[in-house]
């Protein structure tokens, strides 16, 4: 990648990135295409490969600047001191909505991006794969489980949570008038009903 994209007006690079999230989010690393790329980000096809070199070279900046920037927004959108189950997993989420502010479709394409097949796509991309895991890991041995009724399965607990979140993002994401707000305060309502159910009464 041509570290001369960093040069770019802020608002530029982002008009390129985005387009490069929505366009590798919705068909995966194969089918997507630079002519769609570049028409989604209102540029030349010889300006995308000046910075890129190639898809390949597109593809593993753009894997490599969503993971360093997910982790940013986690290390300070996630309190220190927080321990609780369901408070620990929403925080995770609300940061995610929140990049979704600024890059609507980073958090699907990272999604999408775990079932990526093709093999040059997953060598470009090897040495971050794993990371985001590995944080989110991180963060949810802090909690704190005591509370949580006796016979639920947190592992299950926690994939069911995932798989719900996950398959309503994907739901809304296909609807041209996907709002990130309206997206969390669903989502929301997911949690406080688990939490209702999952938790011994105090």
């Amino acid at each position: 990648m041509n570290e001369k994209f960093f040069d770019l007006k802020k608002e530029k690079q982002d008009r390129m990135i985005n387009a490069a999230l929505k366009v590798f989010a919705l068909n995966g690393y194969e089918h997507a295409s630079t002519d769609d790329i570049v028409r989604e980000a209102g540029i030349s096809k010889g300006l995308l490969f000046h910075y890129f070199i190639s898809k390949l070279g597109l593809y593993s900046f753009i894997y490599d600047y969503s993971v360093k920037y997910m982790m940013l927004e986690l290390s300070t959108g996630v309190a220190k001191g927080e321990t609780d189950y369901f408070d620990l997993l929403w925080q995770v989420r609300a940061v995610q909505i929140q990049v979704m502010h600024n890059y609507p479709y980073m958090l699907q394409f990272l999604n999408e991006s775990k079932k990526e097949n093709v093999k040059e796509a997953l060598e470009a991309t090897e040495d971050k794969r794993g990371v985001l895991s590995h944080q989110y890991n991180q963060i949810m041995r802090r909690a704190d489980l005591s509370r949580l009724k006796k016979d639920v399965d947190v592992e299950r607990l926690t994939k069911m949570i995932d798989l719900t979140v996950n398959g309503l993002l994907s739901e809304q994401f296909f609807n041209e008038s996907f709002q990130p707000d309206l997206f969390a305060e669903e989502a929301k309502q997911y949690f406080a009903m688990l939490k209702k159910l999952s938790y011994e009464e105090e």
